[in-house]
């Protein structure tokens, strides 16, 4: 599976979304579909874009957005920005500050909402579709140790790519760095609240 393939995986569950339908379970029923070779290469793009965005600057647009981020929040963060399929997930990657234009992320502020865009289940799509594949005879997690022993895994989630770290509780180096975002939960630099100023209180401590 090459990345275009796998963006096409992740769209054609987007489009099977419904109410009662969210997108890891839709993304999962389009997995269990495949061969379990299949699902092994699926996680290992999955893994590479989920890499690419393991950046300090994307860190502190989830900070702002849920109110604080812990280590495996980030994680749900960035399989959240997956499954925004292909075009959203490259503006954020280009430009975390984009995602203050995202609908979710409006929405979310309205409501005092922090957790738009974090998508903890997308995470665990493939190891629940490869168990559905083999009737739980084999467990994924052996077979994805063994898919990567015999493939170059290298650099993923490493600290060397995450670029300049800054100080997420400083209301002017989030400013400075992510201006919308931070106006749209910090309130402007001038001082005045946010839409709720309850949120600002919320980012002060990292989880």
């Amino acid at each position: 599976m090459d990345t275009s393939e796998f963006w096409t995986t992740i769209e054609a569950a987007r489009s099977a979304v419904a109410a009662d339908r969210p997108f890891a379970e839709a993304l999962t029923d389009e997995l269990a579909g495949r061969t379990k070779e299949d699902v092994l290469r699926y996680q290992e793009r999955f893994d590479e874009v989920s890499g690419a965005v393991y950046r300090w600057d994307v860190w502190a647009a989830a900070y702002l957005i849920g109110g604080g981020c812990s280590d495996d929040s980030f994680m749900d963060f960035r399989a959240g920005l997956v499954a925004l399929g292909r075009d959203w997930y490259e503006k954020a990657a280009a430009a975390p500050d984009r995602l203050a234009e995202h609908p979710a992320v409006i929405a979310a502020v309205g409501t005092h909402r922090d957790e738009a865009l974090f998508d903890e289940a997308t995470n665990y799509a493939a190891a629940r579709a490869f168990r559905r594949i083999t009737g739980d005879e084999e467990d994924f997690y052996e077979a994805w140790t063994e898919y990567e022993a015999s493939h170059d895994r290298r650099g993923h989630d490493s600290d060397d790519n995450m670029g300049e770290d800054f100080d997420f509780d400083d209301p002017a180096e989030m400013h400075s760095r992510l201006p919308r975002l931070a106006a749209l939960y910090l309130g402007d630099i001038t001082g005045h609240e946010p839409a709720d100023a309850t949120l600002q209180s919320a980012c002060q401590a990292r989880s």
